[in-house]
């Protein structure tokens, strides 16, 4: 067997603060939002996030949510093409309000910083030098 593709799907208090936070980033949605779900697109290779009201989220979950403000379920990587860039992004992310909870920094050879989206969803732009 092979699996075709792989997507994310994470849970949205505020589907229009969603929308605006990635939209502000630059990121595309993937296809037309309706009252239950947003997608974006990530990436060259158009890695998916769906956002999902939490009622329907949880209808999909069969159970709890996590409180990603306290607690973590994942880390998405977006990478950079340079230190610089990093610096950029660290720069947009602060402006259209996300929260930084990593400042930008060297990482073995890498260099890079942290922010949660308006969910706390938490993602980091990283510079990885060959990749």
């Amino acid at each position: 067997m092979k699996t075709k593709m792989i997507w994310a799907n994470l849970v949205t208090h505020d589907l229009q603060k969603t929308i605006q936070f990635y939209t502000n980033l630059g990121f595309v949605q993937n296809g037309k939002e309706t009252e239950e779900l947003v997608s974006f697109s990530f990436g060259d290779s158009n890695f998916i996030i769906n956002f999902f009201t939490s009622k329907r989220f949880k209808n999909a979950l069969k159970g709890n949510i996590t409180n990603t403000k306290s607690e973590n379920e994942i880390i998405f990587s977006l990478s950079a093409e340079s230190r610089e860039e990093v610096d950029l992004w660290h720069e947009k992310v602060k402006k259209i309000g996300g929260t930084i909870f990593s400042e930008p920094e060297n990482f073995e050879q890498g260099y890079t910083f942290g922010f949660s989206d308006p969910d706390g969803h938490k993602f980091n732009f990283l510079y990885w030098p060959g990749m």
